[in-house]
């Protein structure tokens, strides 16, 4: 239960986000100030796709596996971003908790397989 409720969250989490980067003027800016302004829809196509894989892999356990762990290492390079440019650690706390949520997942479903 507590399993299937962390899929769900950061599955939801990556969802909405990935929606509000093509829309929302606040987000466009942020992928702005991140430096990948021309790569946004990429990246949000990505955390789309990796939404729905999310919940997919509640039902094939090799794809939650392989999502969890992409989105866990896309959240350890937005880490690193807000690093660079000198974001505080408070901005870097939903890429932190994000990680290791999806790290937590990986970990755990590795553990079923």
């Amino acid at each position: 239960m507590l399993y299937t409720a962390l899929v769900l969250v950061s599955s939801f989490s990556f969802l909405f986000y990935s929606v509000r980067s093509f829309y929302s003027k606040n987000m466009i800016a942020e992928y702005s100030r991140w430096g990948f302004c021309k790569l946004r829809i990429l990246i949000s196509l990505l955390q789309l796709f990796a939404g729905i894989a999310l919940i997919i892999g509640l039902y094939n356990l090799k794809l939650l596996i392989l999502t969890s762990f992409l989105l866990a290492v896309m959240m350890v390079c937005a880490i690193i971003v807000r690093i660079k440019i000198r974001d505080s650690f408070v901005d870097c706390l939903p890429a932190i908790f994000y990680a290791v949520l999806n790290f937590i997942i990986c970990y755990i479903t590795f553990l079923k397989i």
